[in-house]
């Protein structure tokens, strides 16, 4: 198991080298730093443009590969990626981001994924029974509903208990409070992260839910399943031990890989609650013309998808005896 994990960790990285550096040479194409300073008023000259953005590595006229070669060399060498056009770090903007996303997304993930798989069991294991059609219509209804409504109705909802408990006990913007340490800087993190972790799972779960229940209703009357309820199982101990290990498998592959999904595909989330997590700071590195920010944007994304995929493979491993790696 170690080696084949190994394996895969050696593959993947080979191709988040490649896909990265071929990110590389298209934003270059795409991107031209010198945008930042065309609206300025009084114009900036040209020697001064040139001379703010060639420190940086990112002057267009520069030589292409000279370019490269400097930020291939910067990361391999000291794990550099680079600086904005304005002069940030790249490096401490992700980091920043990173956690930020992952202290908001991560727990939802988890949260919704838990509350999914239970519901699929307890509606699988109640097929068209009352609290089936009642959570199966609660899911249908998450299913269609936007995360801005979602967004908006936590938030009015938030602000309302606010009103009536007559104290800030949920906030709705932002991720933290400034100058706050010690346990009320937890107690803080949690009244800022409260809101937008409700309104992610209202709109997730659902998915998780329906396909839970479908795959397990597929494996309830399975040949195995019956042989179990006929050795003397209980029909919950013959769902739980034999019908939900083969039917969680597609399940726990499909929240595997939606990892890249939870860190890069929240800029909704992030803009109504005022995250500045990495889905805000994708879009903004397109809007500021920065190839650096956005080059290691993509290369977290594929690391992501990494992970995600490696996830995937331990997980089906892990839960079906039927699967062996030599």
């Amino acid at each position: 198991m170690i080696k084949y994990v190994l394996r895969k960790i050696v593959s993947w990285l080979v191709m988040i080298f490649f896909a990265t550096n071929i990110t590389y040479f298209l934003a270059t194409q795409f991107l031209d730093p010198r945008a930042n300073y065309a609206e300025r008023k009084p114009p900036i000259p040209p020697e001064q443009i040139r001379s703010l953005l060639e420190p940086k590595n990112l002057y267009p006229e520069t030589p292409l590969l000279e370019r490269w070669w400097n930020w291939l060399t910067g990361i391999l060498l000291h794990w550099d990626w680079g600086l904005s056009p304005t002069g940030s770090s790249v490096n401490e903007s992700i980091n920043y981001s990173m956690w930020v996303s992952a202290r908001l997304l991560l727990g939802a993930t988890i949260i919704s994924t838990i509350v999914g798989i239970s519901l699929g069991i307890y509606t699988a294991s109640r097929q068209y029974k009352l609290g089936d059609r009642i959570w199966q219509g609660v899911s249908v209804v998450s299913l269609n509903t936007h995360i801005v409504v979602a967004g908006l109705l936590v938030v009015l909802l938030g602000i309302a208990f606010n009103n009536a408990v007559g104290t800030t006990v949920f906030y709705v913007s932002g991720s933290s409070t400034p100058n706050v340490s010690g346990w009320w800087a937890v107690v803080d993190s949690m009244q800022h992260l409260f809101l937008p972790t409700v309104a992610l799972i209202l709109v997730s779960f659902a998915g998780t839910h329906l396909l839970q229940r479908s795959l397990l209703l597929d494996n309830i009357n399975a040949d195995y399943v019956r042989t179990a309820r006929a050795k003397g199982l209980q029909r919950h101990q013959a769902i739980r031990k034999h019908a939900l290990r083969t039917s969680v498998i597609p399940v726990a592959t499909q929240v595997a890989f939606s990892v890249p999904g939870i860190f890069a595909g929240a800029i909704l989330t992030e803009t109504i609650f005022g995250w500045n997590g990495m889905g805000k700071y994708a879009i903004q590195t397109l809007a500021k013309n920065d190839v650096h920010g956005l080059v290691a944007s993509a290369a977290f994304g594929a690391l992501m998808t990494a992970i995600g995929a490696i996830l995937a493979d331990i997980a089906v491993v892990a839960l079906d005896p039927r699967v062996r790696v030599s």
